[in-house]
């Protein structure tokens, strides 16, 4: 059992995991959308979309799912700085901040989150190439869904996702994605 310190530590750690419920996707702003999802918001849809995509290749899908939940815990710190912003702002790595979120947890957790986002940024393992294409994924999937409520600025988004993509099935869901409505899906259950 952890002492109190590493008790507080973990709960602040989940407090603070919590602020990305209210964090917005700052990228979306450039291209218009007036209010963008969450950083919550894209990492769940990217964890199913990464454990989708890992069934689908032949990867671990709960390894996927967690690579995918953690890949952007590090912005309640640095924030989600913008492709363009990168130019001209440098921030620690994703390592660095997540061993300053972590240091005062658990020290079995603080390894594991530690090790889990070691390996979301460093590894190359067919989990990991699955879960950078699912974070890819997930946003063009949600840059077809702005376009279809009328901001025709996105597709930057959907062009540069698309191109980054390195699965096959990766690459086949986008060319779906991009070929139905985000609706379709109720065509299923409604005839």
């Amino acid at each position: 059992m952890a002492d109190d310190q590493g008790l507080k530590g973990t709960t602040g750690y989940l407090f603070e995991a919590g602020m990305l419920k209210r964090a917005k996707r700052s990228g979306w702003w450039i291209a218009g959308v007036k209010d963008p999802e969450t950083i919550a918001e894209h990492s769940f849809r990217t964890g199913v979309v990464g454990a989708v995509l890992a069934m689908m290749e032949g990867a671990d899908p709960a390894k996927v799912a967690l690579l995918c939940l953690f890949h952007d815990t590090q912005e309640t710190r640095v924030g989600d700085i913008p492709h363009i912003g990168r130019r001209y702002v440098t921030a620690a790595s994703n390592e660095d901040v997540t061993a300053d979120q972590v240091s005062a947890a658990h020290p079995a957790v603080a390894a594991g989150i530690r090790a889990v986002v070691e390996e979301y940024e460093n590894g190359e393992s067919l989990e990991v190439v699955v879960a950078h294409d699912a974070d890819k994924l997930e946003c063009l999937l949600q840059a077809v869904e702005y376009r279809e409520q009328g901001n025709q600025n996105v597709q930057p988004w959907i062009d540069s996702s698309l191109a980054r993509l390195k699965t096959e099935s990766a690459r086949q869901l986008a060319e779906a994605a991009l070929s139905m409505s985000s609706l379709e899906w109720q065509k299923v259950y409604l005839g």
